[in-house]
């Protein structure tokens, strides 16, 4: 009878540590997509035109915001897939908000003007 208890732990710890791994995995994966997320909305903000002929810098200015807020809807997305499967906390949806609002600001309020 004494092995029965033992097995019991064991079987309650195992969940436990799957259970790590997959919020170690989610949290990597939301930090790689972030990480790119990030240098798109950051390379947009970078980019200011030369002078007022320089319609290609305000161009890719606005390209660079956009795919930053597409990278930040999907980021957005598999934050609410990993908090739905319990892996993440709902803090995590913080990241790809704010950097939804920074691509958003880049193009309507600070976007660079000729």
């Amino acid at each position: 009878m004494s092995s029965t208890p033992t097995a019991d732990v064991r079987e309650s710890r195992q969940p436990r540590s799957s259970s790590r791994v997959g919020t170690a995995v989610c949290a990597l994966v939301l930090a790689l997509g972030t990480l790119a997320t990030g240098y798109v909305v950051l390379t947009a903000y970078m980019v200011e035109p030369d002078g007022p002929w320089d319609k290609q810098a305000v161009t890719n200015s606005g390209v660079a915001a956009s795919v930053g807020l597409a990278f930040s809807g999907v980021v957005a997305l598999l934050t609410w897939l990993f908090i739905k499967a319990k892996w993440l906390r709902k803090w995590w949806y913080a990241i790809p908000a704010v950097l939804a609002v920074a691509a958003l600001l880049r193009l309507t309020l600070l976007a660079p003007e000729l």
